[in-house]
């Protein structure tokens, strides 16, 4: 296990994307994936109130609802660190405090919960005052429905500001920071935003660590992927780097005995900064693929070959 920044939760080093919920994984898969996960060792569940709105006949908070329902048949709350989060969704969009505080109480309702563990803002809203927003999460969590406050898609900039407030006013810091971050989207990660992050001893927990599939080894010049991230995945290999570096992780799961998806994880959790990649499995089979990265460490060698590989 490992601990999140400067708070008191102790999680598992692969975090268990829960975007999939309700779009491409229905209840039954979802409910297989959540338990081989917990039945591996895994207690750190990640999604947000928004999910999984962007499916045909979704309106939101069915992945919450999924876990919540998961989570009461199993009994398993407090053995579970979940992650939540508010400011993409249509119905509570924006970090105002009224949104906020709507938005923890739906969020907690879906979950079948008094408290959410790790409760982010989605994304920066500039137009609220990074006070009040960073206020209302105070409120939350001095009055226990939130463990602790993380933040996600902030620059490096804003990031600094939101310490500074949170050091002006005496509020409850952020212990976490989830950026976009894998072996193929670096740039806005790494350099400025990795240096706040280490500086403020935040923990980093990256999204999208297979860069939408693509790192799995299962886009490849002429095969198509039944997947709704096809195109975007498959767009990796028009860059004239791609050959070399699904080669790459091709040969180091070979000489591991594991799979690509793994390789490409086990990366991510070796950089400065990162306690637990996120990563989503619509099933059994999916998860399978991604649990090795936990356990799995890279020597220099071979982390410096993939980080060589797309630079």
């Amino acid at each position: 296990m490992a601990r999140l920044g400067s708070s008191d939760l102790d999680v598992f080093p692969l975090c268990l994307g829960g975007n999939v919920f309700g779009w491409t994984a229905d209840e039954a898969d979802s409910f297989a994936v959540l338990d081989g996960y917990l039945g591996a060792g895994g207690n750190f569940i990640d999604t947000a109130d928004t999910y999984s709105s962007f499916a045909p006949g979704n309106r939101g908070g069915e992945s919450e609802a999924i876990i919540g329902r998961w989570q009461a048949a199993r009994g398993v709350r407090e053995r579970i660190v979940i992650a939540t989060k508010v400011g993409s969704w249509e119905e509570h969009p924006g970090l105002s405090p009224t949104t906020i505080r709507a938005a923890i109480e739906d969020s907690l309702g879906r979950l079948q919960t008094d408290y959410v563990d790790l409760y982010y803002a989605h994304r920066d809203d500039p137009q609220t005052p990074l006070e009040q927003s960073l206020g209302a999460f105070d409120e939350l969590v001095r009055e226990g429905k939130v463990r602790a406050v993380g933040l996600s898609n902030f620059s490096a900039a804003r990031l600094d500001e939101a310490l500074a407030v949170c050091e002006r006013e005496g509020l409850a810091a952020p212990v976490a920071l989830q950026p976009l971050y894998n072996l193929v989207e670096r740039d806005g990660f790494e350099g400025a935003l990795a240096e706040v992050a280490a500086r403020a001893e935040l923990a980093c927990l990256p999204y999208s660590g297979l860069a939408r599939g693509f790192l799995t080894g299962k886009y490849r010049p002429g095969v198509s992927v039944d997947s709704p991230r096809a195109a975007r995945a498959a767009s990796y290999l028009e860059d004239p780097r791609a050959d070399g570096l699904l080669a790459a992780l091709a040969g180091i799961a070979t000489a591991h005995s594991t799979t690509m998806a793994a390789v490409a994880i086990a990366w991510l959790r070796a950089q400065p900064t990162v306690v637990a990649p996120i990563a989503s499995a619509r099933n059994a089979a999916q998860l399978a693929e991604i649990l090795p990265a936990a356990w799995l460490e890279l020597d220099i060698e071979e982390l410096t070959r993939l980080t060589d590989c797309w630079s």
